[in-house]
C-alpha cells in the first residue's frame, strides 16, 4: 500500500533556500514543482513586496493561505513561502497530503544571505525586526515540521543530500 502523502513540503525562513533546493529535489525524485510565492504573485499579479506595501502583511498572509488551501497536487515538491506557517488549517491539509520538511538555517547565516530585505515581500508586523521574526516563525516550523534539516554552512548540494537521505530513511 503506497503512502498518500506523495507531496514534500517545503518550510523555513526566507533565504533558506527552499526554492533552489525544491528545484532540485523535485529533479532528483522526479517530482512536479511548485513554488507558492510564485503562485501568489501570479494570482494577485503583482510582487509580494507590492502586496506588503500596498495592503499589508496580512493581506500576504491571507492570499498565501487561500493559495495554500487550494493547492490540488501529487508527487510534487511544495516549497513555500517563509509565512505559510501561519495558516495553520492549511498546513495541517500540507501534512495530510505530504511529508513537511523544515530547511533550518541558523539566524546569521540568514542575515548573510538577504541582502533585498526591503524589497524581499517579507510577512511580517510593522517595526517587526527579523531577529524577533525568526524567533516566531521557528517555533511554527518545528511544530509543523516532520524533519529538521539543519542547513546551516552546508553547500546547495549537501542540504539536498540531506533532505534525500531523510526521506529514504522515512520510506524504510
Amino acid at each position: 500500500m503506497s503512502d498518500c502523502r506523495s507531496n514534500i513540503v517545503l518550510i523555513g525562513m526566507p533565504g533558506a533556500g527552499k526554492s533552489t533546493i525544491g528545484i532540485l529535489l523535485a529533479k532528483t525524485l522526479t517530482k512536479d514543482f511548485v513554488d507558492t510565492d510564485v503562485l501568489i504573485q501570479r494570482q494577485v499579479g503583482s510582487s509580494l513586496q507590492d502586496i506588503v506595501d500596498t495592503q499589508g502583511y496580512e493581506a500576504l498572509r491571507a492570499v498565501e493561505r487561500q493559495v495554500l488551501l487550494e493547492l490540488q497536487c501529487e508527487q510534487t515538491v511544495i516549497a513555500t513561502g517563509g509565512s505559510a506557517v501561519y495558516a495553520q488549517d492549511a498546513m495541517q491539509m500540507l501534512k495530510q497530503s505530504g511529508l513537511v520538511v523544515f530547511i533550518d538555517v541558523p539566524l546569521q547565516e540568514l542575515r548573510e544571505r538577504i541582502h533585498n530585505m526591503d524589497s524581499r515581500g517579507i510577512a511580517k508586523k510593522p517595526g517587526q525586526d527579523f531577529d524577533a521574526l525568526f524567533q516566531e516563525r521557528w517555533i511554527l516550523y518545528k511544530e509543523f515540521a516532520d524533519f529538521r534539516i539543519s542547513a546551516g554552512s552546508h553547500s546547495q548540494e549537501s542540504v539536498l543530500a540531506l533532505v534525500v537521505d531523510a526521506l529514504q530513511a522515512k520510506s524504510k
